[in-house]
């Protein structure tokens, strides 16, 4: 069993995007309703934040030092020396009902980022897609008919991609060419159900694993690489939304949640909700790529 302990003080209403920075040695992650980003520092806790112009959906790391950024419906390049933000590329900035969303640096060197369905109903259309955008800004629009693009990882290997709905509920995988980020080949992973969680975010472990927040049921859920579930464990946040390895031997599983829209009992019942928790990991992680900048 993990377990878990919170990673600092600082409490997101949804916290997502974790994702670890070896040069620094630190774990970067973001709060889409805060509009923030958060830097924590593993060896010494202290944490800085910036405050950008609107939702942080996600973000990766570049080779440059810098981030790569999912805000509401732009990626861009944010500088934490300075704390600028440059705009690369415009994503369905003609739909104010769509955000960008959840989103992962591929094998391939480009950001890879999805939206989904931002209306103000509570039943989500199909009305998203995934993109694959390089730092040249060419945006390249791969999967539809999504409802809320989530769940991306790749295999260690680089060949396979990992993609959820949080609202399918289901887990795709595809075949996956490092050299062209061309995709091919979807087939099923694994369909899911509020009991074991609807799929949110996912990580992959260093034995092809994969890794995915359960965030409807408060678990944490182990897939083997053919799609068997292989472990479900509670997690002491009410809504985990990221899985994330880091620390200097990718041994430590970072994991970050939500409080925005929760049942107060669970509220309650789950103090750390909303903090970034991490636990010693029984096994090593499986490195993400930084996007080609330079």
């Amino acid at each position: 069993m993990l377990d878990f302990k919170p990673l600092n003080t600082v409490r997101c209403e949804l916290g997502e995007g974790p994702a670890y920075d070896e040069r620094r040695n630190a774990l970067w992650y973001c709060d889409i309703v805060q509009k923030a980003i958060h830097c924590c520092d593993l060896a010494t806790g202290d944490t800085r934040s910036w405050t950008m112009a609107s939702e942080v959906g996600s973000l990766g790391l570049a080779d440059s030092g810098k981030l790569v950024v999912a805000l509401r419906d732009e990626v861009g390049m944010f500088d934490p020396e300075d704390g600028t933000f440059e705009r690369i590329a415009s994503i369905e900035a003609d739909r104010p009902d769509t955000r960008l969303n959840d989103g992962k640096v591929g094998p391939d060197g480009a950001f890879w980022v999805g939206t989904m369905d931002d209306g103000e109903g509570a039943e989500k259309r199909p009305i998203a897609s995934l993109y694959r955008v390089d730092a040249a800004g060419y945006v390249e629009r791969k999967i539809e008919g999504i409802k809320i693009s989530n769940g991306l990882a790749f295999s260690p290997d680089g060949k396979t991609m990992f993609h959820s709905d949080s609202r399918g509920p289901w887990i795709d995988c595809w075949d996956f060419d490092p050299d062209t980020g061309t995709i091919s080949d979807r087939r099923r992973f694994a369909d899911l159900d509020d009991t074991v969680g609807r799929p949110d975010g996912g990580a992959t472990d260093s034995e092809g694993c994969y890794w995915s927040a359960g965030v409807s049921a408060g678990n944490l859920n182990r897939f083997s690489p053919d799609g068997k579930l292989m472990s479900s464990q509670p997690v002491p946040v009410a809504a985990p939304t990221m899985p994330c390895f880091g620390g200097e031997g990718l041994d430590r599983l970072f994991l970050t949640s939500l409080r925005v829209g929760r049942d107060p009992a669970k509220l309650e019942a789950n103090p750390l909700t909303g903090t970034v928790i991490v636990a010693d990991s029984p096994v090593v992680g499986s490195p993400v790529s930084r996007f080609r900048d330079v």
